[in-house]
C-alpha cells in the first residue's frame, strides 16, 4: 500500500473534518497499502460521465504460474484452478451494478475522475468516469499516465527480492551491512524493512518534514534528508514486535538497493523490474513532470486545506516508497506479477507471500504486500493520486483503480471507499476493507502509507488501527 497525505503513506485512516491550521501541520503520508485520503468534494458530479469502456468480452486468463509459498496468510492461493464462486460472471446486469455504484461514490467522495480495470476468467470491464482536467473538463481515459503513491513498494520490494535471488543481499542480514548510519540498524532486518516491523520511526510523520513539503511542494528531498527527519524520532518499538507502516522503511530499501547494485534506483528498477515485467509505459521519475496523456491530480494537503492542483509537484520525498508513474494498463499487468512472482524466484515469491498479522483482522502484510481479505497487493495515494491494485489468485481476477484525487472521504481513503463497494460486487465473500483513518498521536500528518490501515499502538503517525497507517493533518501520504 506508498500514498502521501501531506506525504502520507499506506493505510487507511479516520479523519476528522481539517481546519486550515491543522491542514499547515499536516504531514505528508506517502499511503499506498494502507491510505486514506480526504476527500474534498471539489468536483462537479454533474460533469462526470462514463467513458470508454470494453465490458464483458472474454479474457483468456491461464493459471497462474506459481507462486505459492509456505506460510501466511496468503501461502498456498497462488496456483491452482480458479474458484468458481469466488468472483461472479460480468453479465450486463453486474456490469451495471458496477457502474451505478461507481458513480454513487464519486459523487459522495467528490472524486474528479476515476478509471476501474477487472478482469476475470469471464470476461473484463475497463471504464474511465468523470474528468481528467477540471479546468478544461477532458474526459477521464484508461490510457492516461498517474502517480501511483505507495504502490511503488512493491516494484521497490521486488528489486530486493531480485537481489536475493542474486545471492547479493539476505533477507535476514542487517541493514546496517549494506547502509550505514541507521539508527540500531545492526539489529533491524532487510525483512523487516520490507515487512514495515522495523520500529523506525516514519519521516513523513515529522511536523519538519510535514512543513518543509507542505509549504515547498517543488522542493527536491534526497534519501538522507528525507530518513534524517525520521531518525531525529527514538525507535518507536523493538524490531520485529509489532507492524507499523512506515516510508522510513522504503527509502532504506532503496539506498541498499543503490549500495549493492552501483546502479541508481530508477535504472534499477528499469532493468530488473520494470523491463522483465514487460512495463513499457511504467517509469521511475526524476522530476515532477509526467507523461502525456496524463490526467491531473487535485489535493487538499495544503497549507490551507484548500483544494490546489498537485499534478506537477516533484515526487523526490516519496522516492522509492511512493514515486512510480504508471498506466491502468500496466498496473493490471503488475497486479498479477506481483501475486504471482513471476520476475522472482519461487522461493523468493515464498518469502514475500509470508504475510503477518498487521492489527486489522482483514489485512496482512508481507514483504510489500498485503492480502486484504483474499485480493492480494497494495494500494498507494500521493497528493492529488490514489491507486489500487490488487489480484484474487483463488479467482485469477484482477481489480485496478487510478484516481485523480487523494481528499479523504468519511474518513477513508477514496480508493478504498470504490475497491470496497465494487468488491461486494464482484466478490461478495471477499470484499477489499480498511480500517478508516484516525489521527496520529504524535504527529501533525498521516505519513504511514497506503494499506488503508494504520500500525496499531504505533503512536508514530504512521497509522492508527491495526498497526496500518493513518492519514491524519501531521503525516503526509504514500
Amino acid at each position: 500500500m506508498t500514498k502521501t497525505r501531506r506525504p502520507r503513506p499506506a493505510a487507511s485512516r479516520t479523519a476528522a473534518p481539517r481546519t486550515a491550521g491543522r491542514a499547515a501541520a499536516a504531514a505528508l503520508a506517502l499511503s499506498g497499502l494502507l491510505a486514506t485520503a480526504a476527500c474534498s468534494g471539489d468536483s462537479n458530479p454533474s460533469q462526470q460521465g462514463a467513458g470508454q469502456a470494453v465490458t464483458a468480452e472474454p479474457a483468456a486468463l491461464s493459471p497462474s504460474a506459481g507462486a505459492g509459498g509456505s506460510g501466511g496468510s496468503a501461502s498456498g492461493s497462488a496456483s491452482g484452478s480458479a474458484s468458481s464462486n469466488a468472483v461472479v460472471a460480468l453479465t450486463p446486469a453486474v456490469t451495471g451494478q458496477l457502474d451505478a455504484a461507481i458513480q454513487r461514490v464519486q459523487k459522495q467522495a467528490g472524486v474528479p475522475g476515476i478509471s476501474v480495470g477487472i478482469i476475470t476468467p469471464s470476461g473484463t470491464y475497463q471504464k474511465s468516469f468523470g474528468v481528467a482536467d477540471k479546468n478544461a473538463n477532458t474526459p477521464m481515459d484508461p490510457g492516461m499516465f498517474s502517480r501511483i503513491g505507495s504502490e511503488t513498494k512493491t516494484f521497490t520490494a521486488t528489486a530486493v527480492l531480485r537481489l536475493v535471488d542474486q545471492g547479493k543481499v539476505g533477507l535476514d542480514d542487517p541493514i546496517s551491512k549494506y547502509v550505514d548510519g541507521v539508527p540500531g540498524g545492526d539489529g533491524i532486518t532487510v525483512r523487516q524493512l520490507g515487512e514495515m516491523r522495523s520500529g523506525l520511526f516514519p519521516y513523513t510523520s515529522d511536523p519538519d518534514f510535514v512543513n518543509a513539503f507542505i509549504n515547498d511542494p517543488n522542493r527536491v528531498f534526497t534519501p538522507d534528508q528525507l530518513l534524517a527527519y525520521g531518525y531525529k524520532h527514538p525507535a518507536v518499538f523493538p524490531p520485529g514486535s509489532k507492524f507499523q507502516y512506515s516510508n522510513s522503511n522504503y527509502i532504506l530499501l532503496g539506498k541498499l538497493i543503490e549500495n549493492v547494485s552501483g546502479q541508481s534506483a530508477g535504472d534499477f528498477l528499469q532493468a530488473q523490474v520494470f523491463g522483465p515485467a514487460s512495463l513499457d509505459r511504467t517509469s521511475f521519475p526524476t522530476d515532477g513532470t509526467l507523461p502525456d496523456p496524463h490526467a491531473h491530480g487535485y489535493t487538499d494537503q495544503t497549507p490551507d486545506g484548500s483544494v490546489q492542483d498537485a499534478t506537477n509537484w516533484n515526487p523526490s520525498w516519496a522516492w522509492t516508497a511512493g514515486s512510480v508513474v504508471t498506466t491502468l494498463a500496466d498496473l493490471e499487468s503488475w497486479a498479477r506479477t506481483v501475486a504471482t512472482g513471476s520476475v522472482i524466484s519461487q522461493a523468493g515469491q515464498t518469502q514475500r507471500m509470508q504475510t503477518l498479522p498487521t492489527g486489522d483482522p482483514n489485512v496482512s502484510y508481507g514483504f510489500g504486500l498485503f492480502d486484504n481479505n483474499g485480493w492480494i497487493g497494495h494500494n498507494g495515494s500521493m497528493p492529488g493520486y490514489e491507486s489500487v491494485a490488487v489480484y484474487m489468485p483463488e479467482a485469477q481476477s484482477t481489480l485496478v483503480m487510478l484516481l485523480n484525487t487523494d481528499a479523504l472521504s468519511q474518513g477513508q481513503e477514496p480508493s478504498t471507499l470504490f475497491a470496497n463497494e465494487i468488491t461486494k460486487i464482484i466478490s461478495p465473500q471477499h470484499v477489499y476493507a480498511l480500517p478508516t483513518q484516525t489521527a496520529s498521536p504524535s504527529a501533525p500528518g498521516s505519513a504511514s502509507g497506503s494499506p488503508s490501515g494504520s500500525p496499531s499502538g504505533s503512536g508514530s503517525g504512521s497509522g492508527s488501527p491495526s498497526a496500518l497507517p493513518t492519514n491524519t493533518a501531521s503525516t503526509v501520504r504514500t
